[in-house]
């Protein structure tokens, strides 16, 4: 979205923190972020789905990161939204070494 706003002279500043209102979008603010939100709900369901064949037993499916709550609900193959993830594993390796003394 900021590529976009940035790379180009007349299109609008999107925030991407809120779901679309439509897939189709009402006008050119809407419309590029309906197309940004289920088109990355789209390619990540195309990923999700390529990746399951290639193991033997079906692994939990678990979306992260600070647009995940925003993406996730229109994907199909995620089970559980962690966004912040990586954030709580930092802290819990930071614990874990200012417990250890050393």
């Amino acid at each position: 979205a900021e590529a976009l706003f940035k790379g180009t002279s007349r299109l609008p500043r999107v925030e991407l923190f809120a779901k679309p209102e439509t897939a189709l979008g009402q006008d050119t603010a809407s419309a590029i972020k309906a197309g940004i939100i289920y088109g990355f709900a789209g390619l990540t369901d195309g990923i999700i789905s390529r990746l399951l064949t290639e193991f033997a037993q079906k692994p939990k499916v678990v979306a992260t990161g600070g647009l995940a709550p925003i993406i996730a609900p229109h994907c199909s193959l995620i089970e559980t939204v962690l966004p912040n993830l990586v954030l709580e594993g930092l802290l819990l390796i930071y614990k874990r070494y200012v417990n250890s003394g050393e």
